[in-house]
């Protein structure tokens, strides 16, 4: 569909009153909407921005705000197919760059831009949490494509040049192996012969809750919060109507387990987040899944379609009286900070998703005002295992302060990557010789807001008490430059900052600029002592000033690489002392062109090229 106001003002907004009327004009489906219009008509015009505002009773400025804010909606015309290659650093590391130059080379189209006949655009996007089936791309926000190399895409330019459907393309492309390497309580699924869902509610709720907390689970998530005394919280909160959602907004670089659970255990993870609604007494329950995760919603839609016939799910679900639970998928349209709990929360509402500020915390006032538990996939994995084998079984699993087994993606230079479950507790180095990992120089565990750990300290424990992990786990061998690792994380930040405070919205771009000068990237001045010390004062700004946990880990990698990797930076600084990384001569050129001068003094031999 093309840029034409009369189609416009036919086709596109037709297609937009089916998808308002499927989401019965719900002003807190904006973002569904807009997902699902956009399907159709490519992009979101502002008149048909105007066009839903009205019909779902917001304002235009409302609805643009949102529109504008997430990454895979567009408010300008795109190609009619659009290709986004994932730009994890593991996927440049298997040369993605050079594909994407490639593939833009043959359709003639320059990375951002859209073609002249409007046919094909072509860009990067973050992680597409497949990283050990890399390098991948992601088809109009909807199919991947993984295992890329230079023939697949001579291949693809040949389909796309020919305008051959997708539905046509090798079905062999878009193969998404679950990659499990060493499988462990999680990764196996539940026994044959564990109890049903039904006898494991037919408990009271506080006996599930006291299960859980005798367990030690904490969050899977990152953070470790114990998951039983987030629920007592929710359950303790004064309101009726309560919430459970599933956080599956795994954008955290490098990390891809909560993929495989949802395409292979999404059974456990349903039972979890049923077992957490009878607890605190919930009605309603979402999936957040993240965008780049679309090609997974059909197949949850049938488990979901599947459990409610089978009763588990709807008015007195699994046989018990009163107890009336339903879940719904929302899908995300590419913004990492909603994976932090309140942004995601406002993200469900269909708002822009800014972390909110606390108290009053989502457990106490979430969707809509609702308490709200929010828990990682992985986490109501662990609790459908915990709410059939008891507390204790889990806690005797892991170390006294990290209960049970974590799940870690590990991608990055290794003979076998994929997935490799481990009790708590588990050294690094262990992990590294069972993936086939040699002269490793550092791994990146937890993705960029973790931690750098070099090869010195790899006898620590991947642990809440040691090395915590929201389940990244990159390596690096000695072959690379952590420098630019560093660089390439710190442009991820500043490409993902929401942009609601200054330290985060400015700092991230301020630390990329002082590192691009360090990399000769950018500016005319060479770097210099001076501009590692404003990095480190950076670091200090974005760790202590900044509105929520994205820019205070903004600089996690920056931080050990400096510690750890300092001779990186060191030999990047060559300058003896400050040198702008403005050449005011240059910027200055235009304007001594206009005023006609051509005396010495108007050094015009500093000029730059037109």
């Amino acid at each position: 569909m093309g840029d034409n106001a009369e189609v416009l003002g036919g086709a596109a907004r037709t297609a937009a009153d089916a998808v308002l009327d499927r989401w019965q004009r719900d002003p807190h489906a904006l973002v569904q909407v807009l997902r699902e219009t956009q399907a159709v008509t490519h992009y979101l015009p502002r008149p048909l921005l105007a066009h839903i505002a009205g019909a779902l009773g917001l304002t235009l400025a409302h609805v643009e705000g949102v529109a504008g804010f997430y990454r895979f909606f567009h408010t300008r015309p795109v190609g009619g197919t659009r290709l986004l290659f994932s730009d994890n650093i593991t996927d440049r590391m298997l040369g993605s760059e050079a594909l994407l130059a490639q593939l833009c080379a043959r359709l003639g189209v320059v990375p951002g831009e859209v073609d002249a006949q409007g046919l094909f655009s072509v860009d990067r996007c973050s992680c597409t949490g497949l990283c050990d089936q890399g390098p991948a791309l992601l088809v109009n926000h909807h199919q991947v494509i993984t295992r890329l190399d230079a023939a697949r895409v001579d291949a693809l330019a040949d389909l796309l040049l020919a305008g051959t459907p997708v539905e046509q393309w090798p079905a062999a492309w878009f193969a998404v192996v679950d990659g499990v390497q060493r499988a462990d309580l999680l990764l196996s699924g539940l026994a044959a012969d564990a109890p049903t869902l039904p006898a494991v509610l037919a408990r009271s709720p506080q006996a599930l809750l006291d299960g859980v907390a005798r367990s030690g689970l904490r969050g899977r998530g990152g953070a470790g919060f114990p998951t039983a005394r987030k629920w007592q919280a929710c359950r303790d909160a004064a309101g009726d109507l309560r919430v459970v959602v599933c956080n599956a907004d795994e954008g955290e670089p490098g990390t891809f387990k909560d993929r495989v659970l949802l395409a292979v255990h999404a059974d456990a993870v349903f039972d979890g987040m049923t077992v957490a609604a009878r607890a605190i007494g919930a009605q309603q329950g979402f999936v957040y899944l993240r965008g780049e995760y679309r090609f997974l919603l059909p197949q949850l839609e049938e488990v979901l379609a599947r459990r409610r016939a089978q009763g588990l799910l709807g008015r007195d679900a699994c046989g018990v009286a009163g107890f009336d639970f339903n879940i719904a998928i929302h899908l995300g349209a590419g913004a990492y900070v909603c994976g932090e709990e309140s942004a995601l929360i406002e993200s469900l509402e269909g708002k822009r998703g800014t972390p909110r500020i606390r108290p009053p915390f989502p457990v106490q006032a979430g969707y809509l005002g609702r308490p709200t538990v929010v828990n990682n996939v992985e986490t109501f994995c662990a609790v459908a295992h915990i709410a059939r084998r008891g507390g204790a079984w889990w806690a005797g699993i892991g170390t006294a302060q990290s209960t049970g087994t974590k799940i870690h993606s590990v991608s990055g230079d290794c003979a076998r990557p994929g997935l490799y479950e481990y009790p708590l507790g588990t050294t690094i180095a262990q992990i590294l010789a069972d993936c086939g990992a040699g002269d490793v120089q550092a791994v990146q565990v937890g993705g960029p807001s973790g931690a750098c750990v070099p090869a010195s300290e790899f006898n620590r424990a991947i642990a809440f008490e040691d090395v915590p992990s929201a389940g990244a786990f990159m390596v690096f061998d000695r072959t690379r430059d952590l420098f630019e690792v560093a660089r390439h994380f710190a442009r991820f930040f500043a490409h993902e900052s929401c942009g609601l405070c200054t330290p985060c919205r400015v700092g991230t771009e301020l630390v990329v600029r002082r590192l691009d000068k360090l990399a000769h990237a950018r500016g005319a001045g060479r770097a210099s002592a001076f501009d590692i010390e404003r990095l480190l004062d950076l670091d200090t700004v974005l760790h202590s000033g900044t509105h929520c946990g994205l820019g205070a880990s903004a600089c996690n990698p920056l931080r050990d690489t400096m510690r750890h990797f300092g001779d990186a930076y060191a030999q990047r600084s060559t300058a003896p002392q400050f040198q702008p990384d403005v050449d005011l001569d240059a910027e200055l050129s235009s304007a001594r062109r206009v005023t006609g001068r051509t005396d010495a003094g108007a050094h015009l031999h500093t000029d730059t090229p037109a």
